[in-house]
């Protein structure tokens, strides 16, 4: 009675129908709890804040349903006799292992297979977040909502591939007339695309849900901004070279599970009361072993042209490709070895990739600041009583539970490689420089003379030979 009493006043805040809704979401309660995760009671609130808040509010609150167990029956019946702790470390474990290798797969195929398995999470990421939302309003019938949410997606993923491969593939596009003028005019077809989906937002406001409508519009564009944008940069980061995805991920990756092992065995403080099994001695072991990984990963994988070289279209052979003559930064140079550290390893030089040094700086960001990206998810799943954000995976939770931390990680490395790593690209530029017109072509070229002349960067014969045209 008291929700249909909230109902028949129209207009409501959202947070409190956030609270008066069920959500229906069939994985509040999760059987698996992995490192960091709360311990929810009843209703997926954790006890100490039910005290804090107001009863009236909690008397309100419908049950939330236990959630369905999706653990294989065969891994279920082989772990029937172990305690609750031991058989859910067996599950992540077993679970984690058949994911790092369906990532050794993935990276076997290759880096076009890899676009689209980005593309893919990002859906699959994009549709958990959006589900939540839609779980918690859909008694409200608001119009369009997940359509327009979906038409969004569409908008802006067109936008963004778009700009990828008018960046990478701009040779490949120059050849076909269609694709030629999609890409001439691809941010007006973009703005177009969204400006429609704007109207239809309007013209479906309904007097009595203006609010929730505008919460929801704003939901979707968030949800837009932290999913689709930061896949964006995934793939720019694969681009580069496929050390600049492997690495990273693998991090992320190696400091999830060596945080959770340390927490287990040896956790005894409490880290952030947002994930109150998080542990200082998890946070730490995590560090070190994440930075110790990646200076081993990063020698491995430096001294391969198939990892190190971007991923570009060769307009002689008609196909993509990944050969190059590998740049400095994985090249192995001598390094001097600092006196403090000298008398105690007993060497003076050591041989070292450049880009080793830089897999330092990642792997302290992967191991101090990339958690905070699954902490912002735990507040956000605490604030809707949920334990994950889907089912999809037995002991882990949902894919967006598998990416919080790892789409804050490929924004650093994108600004980390534009700051301190990327440089002109003269072969890029030069095909660019293909598709201007003659008469563009020969203004570029005479230009380009004169300034290399007057800076006395062209060789004496050829300054004498442009004097005497």
């Amino acid at each position: 009675m008291t929700e249909l009493r909230r109902r028949q006043q129209g207009d409501q805040d959202p947070e409190c129908v956030a609270e008066s809704v069920n959500p229906g979401n069939q994985h509040h309660v999760g059987t698996a709890m992995k490192d960091g995760d709360e311990k929810f009671d009843g209703d997926g609130m954790d006890k100490k804040d039910r005290v804090r808040e107001d009863p009236k509010d909690d008397s309100d609150l419908p049950e939330v349903p236990a959630s369905v167990d999706n653990t294989p029956e065969v891994l279920s019946k082989a772990l029937s006799g172990l305690s609750s702790r031991w058989k859910n470390w067996w599950i992540r474990g077993i679970l984690s292992l058949a994911m790092i290798g369906f990532f050794f797969v993935i990276i076997y195929l290759g880096a076009l297979v890899l676009v689209l398995i980005v593309f893919i999470v990002q859906i699959k990421c994009f549709q958990e977040i959006i589900m939540i939302g839609y779980n918690v309003y859909h008694s409200y019938d608001l119009p369009w909502f997940r359509t327009l949410s979906w038409y969004f997606l569409l908008c802006v993923n067109y936008f963004f591939y778009g700009e990828t491969v008018a960046d990478y593939f701009f040779t490949l596009v120059q050849r076909e007339e269609l694709l030629r003028l999609l890409m001439r005019y691809h941010r007006f077809i973009s703005f177009a695309m969204y400006l429609t989906g704007f109207c239809m937002f309007v013209l479906s406001l309904v007097k009595k849900h203006y609010r929730l409508q505008f919460y929801m519009f704003g939901w979707t564009h968030v949800t837009l901004l932290i999913v689709v944008t930061q896949s964006h940069l995934v793939i720019h980061n694969l681009f580069e070279g496929m050390i600049w995805f492997i690495v990273p991920i693998s991090m992320v990756i190696c400091n999830d599970i060596m945080a959770y092992m340390f927490g287990f065995f040896f956790g005894r403080t409490p880290l952030i009361k947002l994930s109150p099994k998080k542990t200082w001695e998890g946070f730490i072991g995590g560090f070190f072993s994440t930075v110790i990984f990646g200076l081993l990963l990063a020698y491995v994988l430096a001294g391969y042209p198939c990892f190190v070289c971007p991923f570009e279209y060769n307009s002689v052979t008609n196909s993509f490709g990944v050969d190059c003559e590998p740049s400095e930064l994985f090249r192995l140079q001598n390094y001097t070895v600092p006196a403090a550290l000298r008398s105690f390893s007993g060497w003076e030089t050591v041989k070292l990739y450049p880009f080793q040094i830089h897999s330092i700086a990642l792997s302290t960001f992967a191991s101090l600041i990339s958690p905070f990206g699954g902490f912002f998810a735990s507040g956000f799943k605490r604030a809707f009583k949920i334990k994950d954000f889907a089912n999809t995976i037995p002991g882990h939770g949902g894919i967006m539970d598998r990416f919080d931390c790892q789409y804050l990680m490929a924004t650093f490395v994108h600004v980390y490689v534009a700051s301190f790593i990327r440089g002109p690209n003269t072969s890029k530029l030069f095909q660019q420089v293909l598709f201007l017109r003659p008469e563009q072509q020969v203004q570029l070229f005479t230009l380009l003379q004169d300034s290399l002349w007057k800076r006395g960067l062209l060789p004496v014969e050829e300054q004498q030979g442009a004097v005497r045209q």
